[in-house]
């Protein structure tokens, strides 16, 4: 019999299908696991116009790149730290419940952050915010793919994008709405505390991933969940499919060793964390700083040019949620990464001139023209596609600590790309930190189009065993995987 979920049971099922739109329920629980996504990109988006006026209340903070640098990237080192025990708190805890911890914690780091009376506390503000973002960006990805229907896992992952790139939108509509306001960035940071808040009442009324249920061994919530899913035909298949996966699982477990991800050539691959060396936590973290960089002095026309730019994020992230499922996962990112290329070639090209002729505005807006067309190239593809991936390919026994594991891999080269991004641009010109960008994309093109699979369609397992073909240099069919079962 076919695999619940898979290209060929429906085929066979067709009225078994679930289309985006058609279960209330999928959407809900997607929605609110995306509010970690919300926070993710509020916190993003929001400390890039914050910076600004930051910088006017802490003199030593203007003087200081360094400190700038430290502020921003400081919440990345959070990040870090909570995507690394993350994997670890849902596996042994759940999802559900490392949702309301990430809560927990970032909003005692907003509440820090707003009442911070000097840059010393407000960097250990960021630092809490950091590590509720960190579980989140672990959490969310994974209850969501969990919670799914197969045809349309890859849309649902990439709501949880959607919601980050929404939060990033929303922070620069936060940021210009208390630019006249006293104490501007002090509500700019609190704020964020609230989407925290609503979560974290939300979450205690959900339920827990069904496959996590399944793993232990608490069969009868996890077919109450199902049920809510499925229709009873489907039902009976999907939930005789999870007993038969889980029960081969849980013998896994048993002789489990973590080292042994280390020792896997396809897990390994996976790490390769490209999506923030392509550029996107630069932009999104320093955009208002770029746009006066070239050439627009104005703290409100940098932030209402951001404000733009995190718009058509926004607005690409939605046409990617159709694409990722339709067009696929692997065409999505190699022309995502093609675009961005052309896009960085132009921003540098605008950066160069304006940098050598200041009086000239038309090269600032041709950096501003660079700029727009990379985000348009990028959220549709590199924004969603890496972190649908990450929530699919790895085997079940792995999937908590590995999904810690690649967003920890993420959060290091954000930080890496955050820490440095000022002090390179001191050294080789803002042109010349875009051109190196350029040259990282075009090396993540040639990544993905040896190494990246198409996943689209699958179930977990039908990934996993493809994933690791393809590491491995082979040919792959997905059928002839399954019933050899390697």
């Amino acid at each position: 019999m076919a695999t619940p979920g898979s290209s060929d049971y429906l085929e066979l099922y067709p009225e078994r299908k679930i289309s985006y739109f058609k279960n209330p329920y999928i959407l809900g629980v997607t929605a609110a696991a995306g509010i970690g996504g919300l926070l993710f990109g509020y916190d993003t988006g929001v400390i890039s116009g914050a910076l600004l006026y930051i910088k006017d209340d802490f003199d030593h903070v203007r003087k200081s790149s360094f400190l700038q640098e430290t502020i921003v990237s400081m919440a990345l080192v959070g990040a870090i730290i909570g995507a690394t025990t993350g994997g670890w708190i849902n596996d042994v805890f759940g999802r559900k419940k490392a949702t309301l911890s990430a809560d927990v914690v970032f909003t005692l780091g907003s509440i820090v952050m707003a009442a911070a009376p000097d840059a010393y506390v407000l960097i250990l503000g960021r630092l809490l915010v950091g590590l509720g973002v960190g579980v989140a960006s672990v959490t969310a990805p994974v209850y969501i793919a969990e919670s799914s229907p197969s045809e349309i896992r890859g849309s649902l992952v990439s709501t949880n994008v959607l919601m980050i790139t929404g939060g990033q939108f929303l922070s620069y509509l936060v940021n210009l709405a208390f630019t006249e306001v006293p104490g501007t960035w002090r509500w700019m940071l609190g704020v964020a505390g609230l989407p925290a808040v609503i979560q974290f009442c939300v979450m205690l009324f959900l339920p827990e991933s069904p496959r996590w249920l399944f793993l232990k061994n608490r069969k009868d919530e996890a077919i109450s969940v199902l049920s809510n899913i499925y229709t009873y035909e489907r039902l009976e298949d999907e939930v005789n499919y999870l007993t038969a996966v889980s029960e081969q699982e849980m013998q896994k477990r048993k002789n489990i060793r973590y080292t042994d991800v280390f020792r896997s050539v396809e897990i390994r691959n996976a790490f390769f964390a490209f999506q923030q060396f392509t550029g996107i936590s630069i932009v999104m973290y320093y955009s208002p700083t770029i746009i006066q960089m070239a050439g627009f002095n104005s703290n409100q026309l940098a932030l209402l040019l951001s404000l733009i730019v995190a718009g058509m994020n926004a607005a690409g992230t939605i046409l990617g949620i159709y694409l990722i499922d339709h067009a696929g996962r692997r065409k999505l990112a190699l022309s995502s990464l093609s675009g961005a290329t052309v896009a960085l070639a132009i921003l540098s090209a605008g950066s160069y001139l304006q940098s050598s002729d200041s009086t000239n505005i038309t090269y600032g807006w041709i950096a501003i023209i660079g700029l727009a067309l990379y985000i348009l190239f990028f959220a549709p593809g590199m924004g969603p596609v890496p972190w649908t991936v990450n929530s699919e390919i790895y085997p079940e026994e792995f999937r908590g600590v590995c999904g810690g594991m690649s967003a920890t891999v993420n959060w290091i080269c954000s930080v890496i790309m955050s820490e440095s991004f000022l002090s390179i641009s001191d050294s080789v010109g803002l042109g010349g930190s875009f051109v190196i960008l350029g040259v990282i994309c075009v090396v993540a093109f040639l990544f993905v189009l040896l190494f990246v699979p198409e996943t689209k369609g699958l179930t977990f397992e039908e990934v996993a065993l493809i994933w690791k073909k393809r590491s491995r240099g082979k040919d792959y069919d997905t059928q002839t995987l399954l019933e050899r079962g390697s």
